[in-house]
């Protein structure tokens, strides 16, 4: 039986390196966002294994409809990459608008919890029972940057909420795990070879790491058997300076 993932975030960098990874190796793949044009290139780039079913995952009805379509079209699911983010131009906190601080949030917490609660209840109802949640964090989960509240505050939360789904998902043979990535090559990291805040207030180039890495850490998350789960992997530039103090 073929194996169904939904990669939200999918037109674009990340999801769709990992929607054509997952398509490679056995799974149909849906990939949802606010883009139809970009889904429909992430799902020919991935070829028979994929579709595209465009839904803003902050809004709940538009959720609800997305995996009723799954449900009807596959019956099940079995993988959630919870991968759907965004941020704003870093600045302090005093200089971040209450607006720019929601649109973070709401994004990548309200959006990444939707986007969860529609997994998990499709997950408990079907037969058999199961599935796996896999939450792309960032490593700033762990310690941020400079002026960058929003984006960090939602990212801690994102680790509080793999936490819990973790338990709540136990009765329900339900596993959830946290993928936390660094400097991934990606539209978001683009100036990162221009000079980047750090946390003496220099600004010095980092290095990054090609986003196949990422993909192909999705997928061994992905493959693990509901009785084995990576509760957290971090893959990361190996020179970043994320591991040390500056």
């Amino acid at each position: 039986m073929k194996r169904i993932a939904l990669i939200t975030g999918g037109g674009s960098g990340i999801g769709r390196a990992c929607g054509l990874m997952l398509g490679a190796n056995g799974y149909h793949v849906v990939v949802t966002g606010r883009r139809l044009d970009a889904l429909e290139e992430s799902a020919e780039l991935i070829g028979n294994n994929a579709s595209a079913i465009s839904a803003d995952i902050t809004d709940a009805e538009e959720v609800d409809t997305l995996y009723a379509k799954i449900e009807t079209d596959h019956g099940r699911l079995d993988v959630l990459f919870n991968n759907a983010g965004n941020n704003v131009s870093a600045a302090p906190i005093g200089d971040v608008s209450v607006e720019d601080f929601k649109k973070v949030i709401n994004v990548n917490l309200v959006g990444a919890f939707i986007a969860a609660r529609g997994a998990f209840n499709l997950m408990r109802r079907q037969d058999p029972q199961g599935g796996r949640i896999i939450n792309n964090g960032s490593i700033s989960a762990s310690v941020p940057r400079p002026g960058s509240t929003p984006y960090t505050s939602s990212k801690h939360a994102i680790t509080g909420m793999t936490r819990t789904i973790s338990l709540d998902g136990r009765p329900y043979n339900i596993a959830c795990g946290q993928i936390d990535i660094g400097n991934a090559a990606s539209q978001m990291t683009a100036k990162m070879g221009g000079g980047v805040p750090q946390a003496d207030l220099s600004i010095k180039p980092e290095p990054v790491m090609d986003v196949q890495h990422v993909a192909d850490s999705v997928l061994h998350m992905a493959n693990l058997p509901l009785s084995a789960n990576i509760q957290f992997l971090t893959v990361m530039a190996t020179a970043m300076p994320f591991i040390g103090r500056g």
